[in-house]
């Protein structure tokens, strides 16, 4: 193998411009082993800058996290500031994860910031990104940056980019950001020379304010009082979820919190874990350990940013079961309109938001309860694009979406594991009060509601020719959909890229509303619902399916799960991936 002429073409830039002396010995090394792949992998494009920013892994090259990727976004990020808002006194808050280098990403991103003039509040030690997002707006701020890779390998690293609402950036302004990027030519525009004036440190304070403001929305506070011992355990997988998750516990009152110790020092090489992934079990592994250890009521683990949280509870057996993030929302949705129904704080100007890809479920219950609910795109920032869209209009109670990612209330514009970790700790103190569990509220649910059962599909495919595996696969799907799937025709084919909704029967179609994104979903006659969605963010495209039947009763859990579990196998060996 050799290397094509553009990735040898942008080898020699990097080695013979301005980049720091081991940059470019470690990509001579890369020659002299001939390492035409990884070579090829790191400099064959630039890393895109896409509407969330940067992720991917990290080292030498156009196509990696290092520096020089991080400046060269930081400047454009800049660049596209100062357009917006010329003589204003503009503010960005800056903060990072436990991962390997975010320390000094984040250092490189508060560097080129001051040296364009805008003035930094740069958390002292990492944080949470749902602390970024309250920062940025608690603080006035016009962006924010978020140095994580959230719940990647240990190889990767990230850049989260918000705007001025405390939201990552939606159209226009994502794409006005991407443009200011994309015209950074050479490395020599960007802006390393770090003004200390410029930079300000932040910590506690924000810290103390966010989680008091996140007790200030609990809506059982007195069953939490009569359920305060309440065994939780916590694991923040080696992450941020450290520095706030337990003070959010203790501030809604509960008093029995036990850590997982070998995972609560952060540590960017995950030892303990695989992947620190909380939607993984083998993640969970030490934390369901110590639950059995001390029969513990709710097990708890976040990722490292802590925006994602994974729990597990006790099914009718007794034993730890995993909860997958569908079953986990549908239950905070239904315990806070519940909540909300019981306290007669409803009143119709509420509102839910869930993604399309997240369970129907629901929809169901905020039907049931007469609340709105809207569908978004996939991605939190277009739960808080629209959370910004209704502030003052309407008050959002909670939302999230299927990848273990939840918010309650109005505090920030992203996930949030800390406010969910206290929220899930009061949905089960809540059920424990009325003689109930978490696992017999999940199944009274599916009995009133139906039992809605989803499984994820993810497959990763690497480098440049994975890519294009995956846009090809996409295109077959677009161009012949399958007739059946699961024994059921698909009577609907959604495509979001094209925004047109068909019924495959008569072939009338009709838009969606939805801005253009890479989606397919497929609904059969039978209301089994099939998407398909290449990621924004790695070289992987993901099947979200979602059957759903009647639970006659609680009885009939097993069997029904059974049942639902074999015709998602049908489904995915008919998608032939």
């Amino acid at each position: 193998m050799q290397l094509d002429a553009t990735t040898q073409n942008t080898i020699d830039k990097w080695l013979n411009g301005s980049y720091d002396q081991d940059t470019k010995e470690q990509i001579r090394q890369l020659l002299e082993k001939e390492a035409f792949t990884e070579l090829t992998d790191s400099f064959y494009r630039d890393l895109e800058f896409g509407t969330g920013g940067l992720r991917g892994i990290m080292g030498p090259g156009s196509n990696r996290i290092n520096k020089y990727t991080i400046g060269t976004a930081t400047q454009g990020l800049s660049n596209y500031l100062l357009a917006k808002y010329p003589g204003e006194k503009i503010k960005v808050a800056i903060a990072h994860d436990s991962r390997n280098n975010s320390d000094y990403f984040a250092g490189v991103t508060a560097d080129v910031f001051s040296a364009n003039g805008i003035h930094v509040y740069f958390f002292e030690a990492l944080r949470p990104t749902p602390e970024l997002s309250f920062a940025v707006r608690e603080l006035g701020c016009k962006s924010g940056v978020m140095l994580t890779a959230s719940h990647n390998p240990k190889e990767y690293n990230g850049y989260k980019a918000y705007g001025a609402d405390g939201g990552q950036f939606t159209s226009p302004d994502d794409k006005l950001v991407m443009d200011e990027v994309a015209k950074i030519k050479s490395i020599e525009e960007v802006k390393f020379g770090r003004i200390d004036a410029n930079i300000e440190f932040i910590g506690k304070d924000i810290d103390e304010l966010y989680l008091n403001k996140i007790a200030e929305l609990s809506v059982s506070p007195e069953a939490i009082a009569r359920q305060k011992d309440l065994k939780i355990v916590y694991s923040p997988i080696h992450g941020t979820g450290i520095t706030l998750v337990p003070g959010a516990l203790e501030k809604f009152g509960f008093g029995n919190v036990i850590l997982v110790e070998e995972q609560s020092t952060p540590d960017g090489n995950f030892p303990t874990v695989v992947y620190p992934n909380p939607e993984e079990k083998e993640a969970l592994t030490l934390a369901l350990k110590k639950a059995e250890e001390i029969d513990a009521d709710l097990v708890l683990a976040t990722d490292p940013d802590a925006d994602r949280v994974g729990i597990a509870v006790k099914n009718s057996d007794g034993e730890f079961v995993l909860l997958n993030g569908n079953q986990t929302g549908s239950l905070l949705i239904n315990y806070l309109l519940s909540a909300w129904e019981e306290n007669g704080k409803l009143n119709g100007e509420q509102y839910i938001v869930k993604t399309i890809v997240t369970s129907n479920l629901i929809d169901a219950i905020a039907a049931d309860k007469k609340v709105t609910c809207y569908n978004t795109l996939t991605g939190f920032k277009w739960i808080g694009a629209l959370m910004t869209q209704l502030q003052g209009k309407q008050t959002f109670i909670g939302g999230g979406e299927e990848s273990y990612g939840y918010l309650i209330g109005e505090l920030v514009r992203d996930k949030d594991a800390v406010v969910s970790c206290a929220f899930i700790a009061e949905m089960t103190a809540f059920y424990k009060d009325k003689g109930s569990s978490l696992f017999d509220a999940l199944q009274d649910m599916y009995v009133k509601y139906g039992f809605y059962k989803e499984e994820l599909v993810s497959i990763t495919k690497k480098g440049k020719t994975g890519a294009e595996e995956i846009k090809a696969l996409m295109e077959k799907f677009r161009n012949n959909p399958p007739a059946t799937l699961g024994g059921s025709k698909i009577a609907t084919l959604k495509d979001y890229e094209l925004r047109t909704e068909t019924d495959l029967a008569t072939g009338e179609k009709k838009p969606l509303e939805l801005p253009k994104s890479d989606v397919l979903q497929f609904i059969t006659e039978d209301g089994s619902i099939i998407s398909a969605r290449p990621s924004g963010t790695e070289p992987k495209i993901k099947f979200y399916c979602s059957v759903n039947t009647p639970l006659k009763d609680k009885t009939s859990f097993k069997s029904t799960d059974s049942a639902l579990s074999a015709k998602v196998k049908t489904i995915i060996s008919d998608l032939g991936v």
